[in-house]
């Protein structure tokens, strides 16, 4: 037999092999994305309506917004997520903060849940609170609703942001306003910076890296992966008055993006 005739008869068939490979392994995927959207969704609802149970008896965000922290968001991440957290260190624990981050994928917030051990309150669109559980916990929480387009509401939004920071609880904003497609960090919003300066609380910026491979936007296909977050120097706001807002945001979006340039050097060879 010729080469060229062995050739041509056993080609077609290694195709066959491979193109039948990568169909059941593209089943398989689904089934397990499956399995991992039904668990995702009772997990919330159990763990969310246990936390708005303890919340109605103890008048008190605290203690649900600790079950969020070491139960719900770290159960979100056990098929084979693993988070890498550094520049825990750079912050007082004690003390409340806006922390403001790249946003990557949903999965970005229990990973910010879990890393910051911190009572944290989350800038939300209003359109979750629509979402049934996870919009009554948003509420419940005191969680800050963000309407977007809308000039009044959105100062509303920046005033209770504030008076949550004033509370003692921390709060943690997406300036871009939507999640990153291509994995850049893009332009900041201003308007959520105000918060920090009428409240008098520090900026933390922080940078994520790693989220956006672990559960892609658009649809839900998890796949295992590491997210990687580092937390950088806070930025005072002593001093700053509701006009330097603008600046302010300019100064935390060009420290999340040197976080994140920083994290992807790592990667190169």
């Amino acid at each position: 037999m010729s080469d060229l005739h062995y050739a041509t008869s056993v080609r077609p068939r290694e195709d066959r092999r491979a193109g039948g490979a990568g169909r059941w392994t593209a089943l398989l995927w689904a089934l397990a994305n499956a399995f991992q959207a039904l668990y995702t969704a009772l997990w919330s609802a159990l763990w969310i309506s246990i936390a708005l149970l303890v919340t109605a008896l103890t008048w008190r965000r605290g203690p649900a917004l600790a079950l969020a922290r070491r139960v719900w968001a770290p159960g979100l991440l056990i098929f084979r997520t693993r988070l890498e957290v550094s520049g825990r260190e750079r912050i007082d624990l004690s003390r409340p903060y806006l922390f403001v981050a790249n946003h990557q994928s949903w999965i970005d917030i229990p990973a910010l849940f879990t890393a910051l051990p911190v009572p944290l309150l989350f800038m939300a669109k209003r359109e979750l609170a629509r979402v049934p559980f996870l919009g009554w916990y948003i509420q419940a929480m005191g969680m800050v609703f963000i309407e977007r387009g809308a000039r009044q509401a959105g100062a509303a939004s920046v005033g209770q942001a504030a008076e949550r920071l004033s509370q003692g609880f921390s709060v943690l904003s997406f300036p871009e306003g939507t999640r990153s497609r291509d994995g850049r960090v893009h332009r900041f919003k201003s308007a959520g910076f105000a918060a920090a300066i009428q409240a008098g609380v520090p900026v933390v910026p922080v940078a994520l890296e790693g989220a956006g491979g672990v559960l892609p936007p658009g649809g839900f296909r998890p796949r295992p992966g590491t997210i990687r977050l580092t937390l950088g120097t806070p930025i005072p706001t002593a001093g700053l008055r509701r006009d330097d807002r603008a600046d302010l945001a300019r100064r935390a979006e060009e420290a999340v993006a040197d976080l994140h340039a920083a994290m992807q050097d790592q990667d190169r060879p």
